[in-house]
This record gives C-alpha cells, sequence and structure tokens, in this order.
C-alpha cells in the first residue's frame, strides 16, 4: 500500500451513554459531546500531542488507544505507514462511563481507514469496523452508539463468519423532543472495578422484570416519552454497584424522586437524566438536586454519529 499521497484526516466521535437502565451491554446513546482525532503519515516514528481530557496519554506512545486501533485496523489493510503524527482534542471525560475508550478506538479505526483512501474504504467495511471495535472494547454496546448516532441496541450473533460477522447493531431516532442532563462526579470509577460487583447470576423475575423495562425503553425514547419513568428502571445492575458509588445512587434516587428519569451512565459514575421539551423538570432542575458535586451538563443527543470532517 502506498502512503505517498495520503492526506491528513480529522475524525470526529461522539461521547455514548451505555445501558440506559434496563438495556445492560445492548443499549446504546449517541451524546452530543466530542473528541477530535487528527492524523497524518509521516516519514517516520510517531508523535502524539492530546489537549483536553487525558493529556497525560500524550507519552503513552504506541500503547495509546488511538494508535492501537489505527495499528489494528492498518494490519487489517495489510500495511503499516512508515510514520505517524497524532493530534487528539478531547472533551469526553475518562473513566466516568461516557464512552471515551469506545470514542478512542472508534476514531483509531476510522482514521486509518480514510488515511488508506479509497483501498482502506474497500477493505474496511462498515461492519468490519464495528467488529474489531467491539473486540477491542470488549462489547458492543459503546462503540455501536459511537458509530452510528442516535440509540442503538447492539447484540453479538455468537460467531465471526462471512455470514455471521458477530457484533451487530439497529440504530433508532429518539424523539427529538428527547434532550439528556449528564451529571459528573469528581472523581472517576475503573469499568472493571464496576463490572467485578455484578454477581454472577440473578433471579428468573428479576431477568423477565427486565426484559419488559428494556422493551419499554424503546418504546418511550422513540414515542412515548410519557413512559420513561418506567422504561428505566433497571433490575439487572444498578442495585449491585450502589455500594461501590454511593454518591451516584443516591442523586439518581433524588431525581426519580422528584419525577427525572435518570439512570447510571454505562458503568458509572456519571448519571444520565432524560429530559423532555416544553413539559416537566428543566436541566436547571436537575443542577438543583445535584449540587455542587456534581458537573452538569445539558446536552443534545447526537444523530450523526462519528465521521471524519
Amino acid at each position: 500500500m502506498s502512503w505517498a499521497d495520503a492526506s491528513p484526516v480529522s475524525v470526529r466521535v461522539p461521547a455514548t451513554s451505555a445501558n440506559l437502565g434496563p438495556g445492560f451491554d445492548s443499549f446504546g446513546l449517541a451524546l452530543g459531546l466530542y473528541d477530535v482525532v487528527t492524523a497524518r503519515v509521516a516519514p517516520e516514528g510517531l508523535a502524539i500531542e492530546v489537549s483536553g481530557t487525558g493529556a497525560d496519554t500524550a507519552g503513552a506512545g504506541e500503547q495509546h488507544l488511538v494508535v492501537r486501533a489505527m495499528r489494528t485496523a492498518f494490519a487489517h489493510l495489510g500495511g503499516q505507514p512508515p510514520g505517524l503524527l497524532l493530534a487528539c482534542v478531547n472533551a469526553i471525560p475518562q473513566g466516568f462511563g461516557l464512552g471515551s475508550s469506545a470514542g478512542a478506538i472508534v476514531a483509531g479505526l476510522l482514521a486509518a481507514r480514510a488515511l488508506a483512501g479509497s483501498d482502506g474504504t474497500a477493505a474496511l467495511s462498515d461492519g468490519d469496523v464495528l467488529r474489531l471495535a467491539t473486540r477491542m472494547e470488549g462489547h458492543p454496546d459503546n462503540v455501536a452508539a459511537c458509530l452510528a448516532g442516535g440509540l442503538t441496541i447492539a447484540w453479538d450473533s455468537g460467531s465471526e463468519s462471512a455470514s455471521s460477522p458477530g457484533a451487530k447493531v439497529a440504530r433508532l431516532t429518539p424523539l427529538p423532543s428527547i434532550g439528556a442532563v449528564l451529571c459528573v462526579p469528581g472523581s472517576p470509577v475503573l469499568t472493571s472495578a464496576a463490572r467485578a460487583v455484578l454477581p454472577p447470576e440473578i433471579p428468573h423475575a428479576a431477568a423477565a422484570a427486565n426484559s419488559a423495562r428494556a422493551a419499554l425503553l424503546v418504546a418511550a425514547l422513540t414515542s412515548r416519552p410519557d413512559l420513561l419513568m418506567d422504561a428505566t428502571e433497571d433490575f439487572l445492575h444498578q442495585r449491585y454497584r450502589a455500594a461501590a458509588m454511593p454518591a451516584t445512587a443516591a442523586l439518581i434516587a433524588a431525581l426519580r424522586a422528584t419525577g427525572v428519569p435518570a439512570v447510571v451512565s454505562g458503568a458509572g459514575p456519571s448519571v444520565l437524566a432524560f429530559i423532555q421539551d416544553g413539559t416537566g423538570p428543566k436541566p436547571g432542575d436537575v443542577t438543583a438536586i445535584a449540587g455542587p458535586d456534581w458537573q452538569v451538563q445539558a446536552l443534545a443527543v447526537d444523530t450523526e454519529g462519528a465521521r471524519v470532517v
């Protein structure tokens, strides 16, 4: 593969909130908060600049997650460039359940594909990107929402072959009247730690109740926002994680007690609250309930997903 004519590329990736209450490891929502990665081929070596969140990762070299994703894509395409220059401008908080790692992986894969030009587009399909990103991330919920935008339902077909490519995604468009309010605490929580407190088994009744809520959430976000309170009730993971992030659990309880549909964002510790234009609680109400220990920000739902800009 020839890299002599490769033009610099920039990729914008949205933050994502996974689970959304009952959609454990399957539902994802893209949010209007973005990281931007700019990459170009260099004659040799690797240079990384990072501004915004995660600026301390600039010295990670080949272990930087964006670089690792690019190397994965280049290997799939059949050849590595002689050198890389990488600039990351990050706004997605890292370690707070907002898909920062999924964004880095998707950005790296798409940047590598774009640098390879038409050869990259032909050899690395969107399905391939989803499959590689899921393999790197370990689960498809955040990467699917990051790639497709909007509301996504991701699942694994159980194997990887030409007829069954592994991770798959269905994309839906939430009602434009539904917005999100993000509440971010001062300290992050490792996803591995949040997963470690989950029990290996749950009661059949809890699984049945969660199935109903997950189905209801699709209806609530796409056509029946009046159902959001019931639809965001979870029986699989949030109650088990409460002890590991008590401030998160307390804020969710306080918001829901005042009629705000609120959930743990991904593995936490951030909280995602849903609001509706023209009715019900407003972002200022969420800010008042959260108090000074939380950074509160109203966000639109991103409907474009990751894209080369």
